[in-house]
């Protein structure tokens, strides 16, 4: 088999989306193997090595056994293996509602436009403020959204002045605390009492199941 038709994944689960305006859907989650930053919180730490070399018939195959409408492709940083962009393309031609986790530190100029992208620009608190790419903003579509994952008021505050310098409302801006650390109450009374058309959100899936992998 051509290396050109595999990719390096860590997990296939079905699960409820947790965040964006998709969540609450039976979603299977396609997780890719490797990602080249080290948020401080991050919650998979498990996906950046090892993995297993799957086709991309083997994937599609297991997507569709899933029998979920909606695909969210996800890491680590999918993006950091650059075969996920036909991947993406060929989940877009089977009629999925498909969506990208991406970290805004990998350019998305070539995701295929049917992509839902979620860009997840990175607050200092993640350790990891000096890796985001801002030019990604000129390769979104209406449908992509923006989150900030916030651990605390300075990382709000940063978040609030790159909604109001950027000009992000002109897709959905999405905050949610980061989890364990922030409390998700403090963070939906700060939203409340800004001026900006941000949506907060919390990670469903942790609300439901903690942080288990593949949930």
């Amino acid at each position: 088999m051509s290396t050109d038709q595999r990719l390096k994944l860590t997990e296939i689960f079905t699960s409820i989306q947790g965040e964006s305006d998709l969540a609450g859907w039976p979603t299977v989650f396609v997780r890719l193997t490797g990602c080249p930053l080290r948020c401080v919180w991050c919650d998979t730490p498990y996906s950046f090595h090892g993995g297993e070399w799957k086709t991309f018939d083997e994937i599609l195959a297991a997507v569709a056994e899933s029998g979920c409408r909606h695909v969210c492709v996800t890491g680590g940083e999918p993006l950091s293996q650059k075969r996920c962009i036909p991947l993406l393309e060929k989940l877009c031609d089977a009629g999925y509602v498909v969506s990208l986790e991406t970290s805004g530190a990998v350019p998305v100029d070539q995701v295929d436009e049917r992509v839902i992208k979620i860009v997840d620009f990175k607050a200092p608190g993640s350790g990891e403020v000096k890796r985001n790419l801002w030019d990604i903003l000129d390769h979104l579509q209406p449908h992509d959204q923006i989150k900030f994952v916030i651990a605390d008021r300075n990382d709000f505050d940063w978040a609030v002045e790159q909604v109001k310098n950027r000009d992000l409302n002109r897709w959905q801006v999405l905050f949610s605390p980061v989890w364990g650390q922030l409390e998700a109450g403090q963070l939906a009374e700060w939203v409340v009492q800004c001026d900006q058309p941000i949506r907060f959100q919390v990670q469903l899936h942790k609300y439901l199941w903690g942080n288990q992998p593949g949930r």
